[in-house]
């Protein structure tokens, strides 16, 4: 990934961060059949090697995972993004020298994808993904709650995955690289937008 030492993230919690937000990430194979790529929930469990170690399921029929070596993966963590105006600009008025360009988080993690289907380790993969995002919910649905047999059909139907962590690199272009006036217009004008990503990128833009 680009990533200009303005925008680099480099201390490991803030990258874990930055991944626990996105939620979903796209996980990027290469196999026999040329490139793969899945949009999957994966959690990260941190304390499992030096970098952390990520979890999720791919479905069976998914052809992503039959065609995937035990080779290197890549997950990428997308978080808000937003198109950034030259409108917006304070600096516009004064000399007109600006272009347009775009705000984003991004946190790419790499490694040595593993897969199993090992009833007990599907169980407690869907168990750890369901409870952290029921967590937040007032009526909180257990994997407990559906019944054994039922459950147990639809483990036979999934692949877990494992991903330690060998390598990450992380991104926060949120437009660090332009003056104060310019940021402050900047994050004026996206607080008004009728995006709700814009918003979310207007409150992590560093006005002072």
């Amino acid at each position: 990934m680009y990533c200009p030492p303005a925008f680099r993230v480099e201390e490991l919690a803030s990258l874990h961060g930055l991944m626990r937000a996105a939620r979903l990430a796209n996980v990027v194979t290469f196999g026999a059949n040329g490139l793969h790529a899945s949009p999957l929930p994966l959690f990260l469990d941190e304390k499992e090697g030096p970098f952390g170690t990520l979890y999720g399921h791919f479905a069976r029929a998914n052809a992503q995972w039959k065609d995937t070596p035990l080779s290197d993966a890549l997950a990428i963590f997308m978080g808000p993004d937003a198109y950034v105006s030259p409108s917006w600009y304070a600096s516009k008025k004064e000399h007109g020298k600006v272009v347009p360009t775009w705000n984003y988080s991004a946190v790419h993690a790499r490694g040595p994808i593993e897969f199993f289907d090992d009833e007990a380790r599907l169980r407690d993969v869907v168990e750890r993904l369901t409870n952290l995002h029921e967590a937040e919910r007032p009526e909180v649905w257990s994997v407990s709650d559906a019944p054994a047999p039922f459950l147990r059909g639809q483990l036979r139907g999934i692949i877990g995955l494992r991903l330690p962590i060998t390598g990450l690199e992380g991104k926060n272009k949120m437009s660090q690289n332009r003056s104060a006036a310019d940021r402050a217009g900047v994050a004026e004008g996206m607080a008004g937008s009728s995006h709700a990503s814009e918003r979310a990128v207007a409150g992590k833009i560093q006005v002072e």
